[in-house]
């Protein structure tokens, strides 16, 4: 089995925190990644938009096909069945990816912001929980909340990237926009905080990666925070964290791998927003 190994070309951060994983898992982590980074080349790529929705469109009939002669889908399907993910959360992928190719895509709600980023983000952190053998619900709730903080993330980073492709997807609370990009960065971290308790239940093996990858990302957010202006952030181009910072965040992630032996459970804190998504898409199906 082949990949073309897209997690090691362009998730820098992703990667960093699959050094920590075994082999076997960091394989099966490139081909999910793989999958979706596929797809979302369909959606980014420079071409009309009718070209973009057709491509899109063959790619998921090949898919639903299950198209073995194409070795990004025989991967795919090869690690649902093994894994068992349902078909749902990545037809939840594909809705989300779609819902980007119109010529003007504005996010107005809370609840459309929630659906989009479990879409696109929240479908990978359940799929790669179960890639590394999560069953409990309440840890598959969790790693979904992993995933959209991450989108929130990507959001607040990404804002005049997205404008020149005509797309908002920051929620405007004020007609200050960096105060807009600091409530979304604050908002991610209910959702970072939200997750740590669901990293207790991946094997002790890959236990660690996730720690890092879930602390870089969220330094991003950090990062973002320094700029203190719109303008600063503007002048900034893309904000990511350095080698430096990510060795810097490895390192604090050891505290953060022995915290989780000694932390109580708790409630799960995210239900509003789960049954938010939930009135338009049934995660529990999914779960």
């Amino acid at each position: 089995m082949t990949t073309k190994n897209y997690l090691s070309i362009y998730a820098k951060s992703f990667n960093w925190s699959g050094f920590f994983l075994p082999k076997k898992i960091y394989f099966k982590c490139s081909v999910l990644y793989d999958f979706c980074r596929t797809i979302d080349n369909i959606a980014d790529q420079n071409v009309d938009l009718e070209i973009k929705k057709k491509e899109l469109e063959e790619f998921k009939k090949k898919f639903e096909e299950k198209n073995k002669s194409d070795s990004i889908i025989k991967n795919m399907w090869d690690l649902m069945n093994e894994r068992n993910i349902s078909k749902k959360i990545v037809d939840d992928l594909f809705d989300g990816v779609n819902s980007d190719l119109k010529k003007q895509v504005i996010i107005k709600t809370e609840k459309e912001l929630l659906i989009y980023s479990y879409r696109v983000a929240g479908t990978v952190g359940l799929m790669m929980a179960k890639i590394f053998g999560v069953k409990k619900k309440e840890s598959l709730q969790r790693a979904i909340d992993l995933g959209i903080a991450m989108q929130l993330t990507n959001i607040a980073r990404d804002v005049v990237e997205d404008e020149k492709k005509n797309r908002t997807y920051l929620i405007k609370e004020s007609n200050d926009t960096f105060l807009n990009i600091k409530n979304t960065i604050l908002k991610a971290d209910t959702f970072y905080d939200s997750s740590f308790e669901g990293i207790k239940d991946i094997p002790l093996t890959c236990r660690f990666s996730i720690i890092v990858a879930r602390r870089v990302y969220r330094h991003i957010g950090v990062k973002i925070l320094e700029k203190k202006d719109i303008s600063n952030y503007q002048k900034a181009g893309k904000i990511y964290v350095s080698d430096f910072g990510k060795l810097i965040q490895t390192i604090l992630s050891f505290f953060d791998l022995i915290k989780l032996f000694f932390i109580r459970p708790k409630e799960y804190e995210k239900k509003i927003e789960y049954n938010l998504i939930s009135e338009d898409i049934s995660l529990n199906e999914r779960i």
